[in-house]
């Protein structure tokens, strides 16, 4: 079950192309509005017919806002006047900041571009242009960086950090403990309604489970071990009823102190507060527990698939990079360890 509606996709109807159209005239402002209406069209076809999420969204807005600046920088005005030049003029900018903006690192700069070559294979299918004019333009390499997973130990300093005393402490630890043992993004965590947990084992014996909704609305069933349905039980037995009585009534499952619906940026608070209370000096943040779970599977044995499928991730491609950091931890105790590694 999805939460995303479908719709019709928009449709444009071809305008001008630079300004005055190569003839010398001023453009009209139809014209000019073109290159907006067409961007526009692209992102609510991302948001219908894709379902991406509202912070997804958020990103490809950002990123087609500075495209569509280099473009009127150049004196385009709408789709059909954008040349290959123009898009490969655009991706190196983003690395050197000659449009003006700042220069981003490989991965935003091939996040970028990426939407850039989206929107121009959208433009082409709608036949708002003849071609696809990004086709041949590539995002730079990113090279092969791999997640960074916490150690066990501190793991279990981080679940044991918040004070379980108090309503906001028990709701921190059920909200790490959910994170470190469900590997959800932070996003589908603060949107989980009470509704969403099963904490009563199925009658075949089976785990807890809770209802997750990921990218483009998919949703995806994830059991939970005993530690976080103890975590949990408690959160919504002992803390979650004050929270919520500071409020106007919310299905929210975490709440924060005026017993609204947690945000995303007060997750990245408690973590990085119960961190620092463990004692971890380096950065952790809620994806930080994502990575955790997936490699903490992987090196116990789970098969990428399954870790896949948990992950909520739409190929195997991406859930194969955990399989990488555990390969390079082999690596690093037979060179420790073995008499003659070396």
């Amino acid at each position: 079950m999805g939460r995303a509606a479908g719709g019709r996709r928009p449709t444009l109807t071809p305008q001008l192309g630079r300004a005055g159209n190569g003839a010398g005239n001023p453009p009209s402002d139809s014209g000019s509005d073109a290159l907006r209406r067409g961007i526009d069209a692209y992102l609510n076809h991302l948001r219908v017919e894709r379902g991406l999420s509202a912070n997804t969204l958020a990103a490809y807005r950002r990123d087609l806002a500075r495209y569509e600046a280099h473009l009127r920088g150049r004196d385009i005005l709408a789709p059909q006047g954008i040349a290959a030049q123009d898009v490969t003029a655009f991706a190196a900018a983003l690395g050197d900041g000659a449009d003006g903006a700042t220069a981003l690192a490989p991965r935003s700069a091939a996040r970028c571009v990426v939407a850039v070559r989206g929107l121009h294979r959208f433009w082409a299918e709608e036949s708002i242009t003849a071609e696809n004019v990004a086709a041949d333009v590539h995002p730079p390499s990113t090279g092969q960086r791999l997640p960074k997973a916490l150690p066990l130990a501190d793991v279990e300093a981080l679940l044991a950090a918040p004070d379980p005393d108090t309503p906001a402490g028990l709701r921190d630890r059920a909200l790490l403990e959910f994170l470190y043992a469900t590997g959800a993004r932070v996003s589908e965590a603060v949107g989980l309604d009470v509704d969403d947990l099963h904490l009563e084992a199925p009658e075949d014996g089976g785990p807890a489970v809770v209802r997750l909704f990921g990218k483009g609305s998919k949703e995806r069933v994830v059991p939970l071990g005993s530690y976080a349905v103890k975590a949990l039980q408690a959160y919504l037995v002992r803390a979650r009823g004050p929270l919520a009585a500071k409020g106007k009534g919310t299905p929210a499952l975490f709440l924060n102190l005026r017993g609204g619906r947690l945000s995303r940026q007060s997750a990245f608070t408690i973590i990085r507060a119960a961190a620092e209370r463990a004692g971890i000096t380096r950065e952790v943040s809620p994806h930080t527990l994502r990575h955790s779970f997936a490699t903490h599977l992987i090196e116990g044995g789970a098969d990428v698939r399954v870790v896949q499928e948990l992950l909520g991730h739409a190929s195997v491609t991406t859930t194969q990079v955990y399989t990488l950091v555990t390969a390079d931890t082999l690596r690093e105790v037979f060179l420790t360890s073995h008499p003659r590694a070396r």
